[in-house]
């Protein structure tokens, strides 16, 4: 299948559920994600910052780019002109950094962010436990930030072929949602976002609540890990 079918694929299977589709880039060239958007998708997301400014420059500037990879503070500054959300905030000291960068761009919109919820039971994955994040939003520094809006939170499950298994965490993740909603966002409908979900796993995912699902080779093939 083409691109352009893969993208109609999901476009199809999504059309009746509250989930979106986040076309994941990562080691792919432009031109393939030109495919993608000449089929009429403007949601992609790209693991690493460099392959993110460099695909920025080269494509239409109406793409809303999500950054889904571990983001280190002193990257920041490189895509905090333009990001459209950083699904990938796992601490209060990134949080802050995007926020004065967000500021010193002047940014007229804040940057959408997510909190990273650790829900694998691996220690390569990146996040905060939901009490973590809990602490964060109730800290004085989060309560003065005003170039950056909490739109949700994200997970990355175990890398598993066990169906109970990636149900229990995506439900885990789930949790954490509601309860962070319950607690600070009662009244505020930005945050609505629960990303969770991948190629091999999304159809689970979307099931268990997922309202954006974060798909790379589904669309555009097996990656060239050289080159990542």
């Amino acid at each position: 299948m083409s691109i352009k079918d893969n993208i109609l694929y999901f476009d199809g299977q999504l059309q009746r559920t509250p989930c979106r589709l986040v076309a994941v880039s990562k080691t792919h060239p432009a031109e393939l994600v030109k495919e993608a958007y000449d089929a009429g998708h403007r949601l992609f997301g790209e693991n690493k910052v460099q392959e993110l400014v460099d695909k920025y420059a080269l494509l239409p500037h109406d793409i809303a780019w999500h950054l889904i990879g571990h983001l280190q503070t002193n990257k920041v500054k490189y895509i905090a002109e333009f990001i459209d959300t950083i699904q990938s905030v796992d601490s209060l000291k990134l949080l802050v950094e995007i926020n004065k960068r967000a500021e010193m761009y002047g940014r007229t919109l804040p940057i959408n962010c997510m909190l990273q919820i650790s829900i694998a039971d691996e220690d390569s994955k990146y996040g905060m436990t939901c009490a973590e994040a809990e602490a964060l939003l109730q800290s004085d520094e989060y309560r003065q930030m005003k170039y950056i809006r909490i739109t949700g939170v994200m997970g990355i499950a175990t890398n598993t072929t066990d169906e109970l298994k990636l149900r229990q965490e995506f439900s885990e993740l789930r949790a954490c949602f509601n309860r962070l909603k319950e607690t600070f966002f009662m009244a505020n409908d930005d945050f609505k976002e629960i990303s969770m979900g991948m190629t091999s796993d999304w159809k689970l995912a979307v099931e268990e609540g997922s309202t954006m699902i974060r798909v790379g080779s589904g669309i555009f093939g097996a990656r060239d890990y050289s080159k990542s």
